[in-house]
């Protein structure tokens, strides 16, 4: 092979590299100067040399596989080598600061004037079925080609690594890479999730992590929350949801404060006493300035095998709701899904598969599809664009 070749050759494989994409940054390795040298010897072997961000970073044998994947697509089978370094200081101090596109450190990016459409998803009580509905609307909306972050923000009772697949069998959720200041979040059923659960650590009474207490008061969940918002990379994202935690206590506060542009979804179950403080939460969502975009019921009723419904929690709570809340605002708050009691849901839920996955055809996997399509649709709060993939 003569050296124009070899030239030519190693010219194709860094453009066969541009497919290649951090799973975590999500962005191709070429764009973040991962790619450090691509040599071609005259035998038609490639030699590619690939910078990590950091030691030890938990998706190198991805990298490395896809990597190679990618030379041999152009060199042949068995003509490329690999070899994996790392960034020196400087080298990660100019991917984070471009990464950051200019931002300051430590800059909320989803405050006034973000493209990013917020969703802060609260309930007035827990036991509702509010963080298996975020859940699954996050991977919803993920499917249908929309960017998606999830934020779990109920501290204390965080179940989104979970319900997300982001739990080995210990307990231990997903540990996000740190890169420097800059926290990277695991991605799953293409979510980037950040939550408290993935930072805690098994009881010293060797329990599983997932029995650890968090007993916090307010000022921490209140950094706690900033901290995920400043600190966590997730890029360019069309939705970012919240999971809040039951009640008006002080992440909902926080919220306001943080993302006062954030625009609410209350889930409810059909009994009156559930409806009665779902909606209670809405009204403190309002007062801190949001707007509510919709109410989902949830627990609406199970299916008999002849065709009829066991109201086993009532009916009624989620229309109750919206009509209440609709009286609070100029634009009425939409029922957005009556969603029935489903094994699949918990099933789903309890193997880290949300049902819009595991069982998309699922009465319930069709009403959260409805809600997402109809979240999808609502126009962005600036410029009147809207969230739909189709007009991206």
């Amino acid at each position: 092979m003569s050296r124009a070749d070899s030239t030519a050759l190693a010219a194709a494989v860094r453009a066969a590299l541009t497919s290649v994409i951090d799973p975590e940054i999500r962005k191709p390795i070429t764009e973040l100067d991962m790619v450090d040298r691509v040599v071609a010897g005259e035998d038609g072997r490639v030699e590619v040399g690939i910078r990590l961000t950091i030691v030890g970073c938990p998706a190198s044998d991805r990298i490395e596989r896809d990597v190679r994947q990618a030379a041999e697509s152009v060199a042949g089978a068995g003509n490329a080598a690999v070899e994996l370094s790392v960034m020196t200081p400087e080298q990660r101090a100019a991917l984070t600061e471009r990464l950051r596109g200019g931002r300051a450190a430590r800059t909320n990016p989803f405050g006034p004037g973000t493209l990013t459409k917020v969703l802060a998803v609260t309930s007035g009580k827990g036991g509702v079925g509010k963080s298996t509905i975020t859940a699954n609307l996050a991977v919803a909306l993920a499917a249908r080609g929309l960017a998606v972050g999830l934020v779990d923000a109920d501290v204390h009772g965080f179940s989104i690594p979970g319900l997300l697949g982001l739990v080995d069998d210990a307990g231990l959720a997903a540990r996000p890479t740190r890169v420097d200041e800059m926290i990277l979040p695991p991605v799953a059923h293409g979510v980037k999730v950040i939550s408290i659960g993935m930072f805690v650590e098994p009881s010293e009474a060797g329990g599983r992590a997932s029995s650890t207490a968090v007993a916090w008061r307010g000022p921490m969940l209140h950094r706690t929350l900033s901290q995920f918002l400043t600190d966590v990379y997730f890029g360019d994202l069309d939705v970012l949801l919240v999971d809040l935690p039951p009640g008006t206590g002080d992440i909902a506060i926080s919220l306001g404060q943080l993302l006062p542009n954030a625009e609410v979804v209350v889930v409810t179950t059909p009994q009156p006493a559930a409806a009665d403080v779902a909606e209670r939460s809405g009204v403190v969502a309002r007062q801190t300035g949001q707007r509510i975009v919709g109410v989902i019921e949830n627990m609406a009723g199970l299916v008999q095998p002849g065709g009829e419904v066991l109201e086993l929690f009532g009916a009624g709570g989620g229309v109750l709701v919206a009509e209440r809340l609709s009286a609070g605002q100029p634009d009425s708050v939409p029922l957005l899904a009556s969603v029935p009691l489903s094994m699949a849901l918990r099933q789903g839920g309890d193997a880290g598969v949300p049902v819009v996955i595991a069982a998309p055809d699922d009465p319930a996997a069709r009403a959260i599809e409805s809600a997402a399509a109809q979240l999808a649709a609502l126009p962005r709060d600036l410029a009147g664009r809207r969230l739909d993939v189709s007009l991206r």
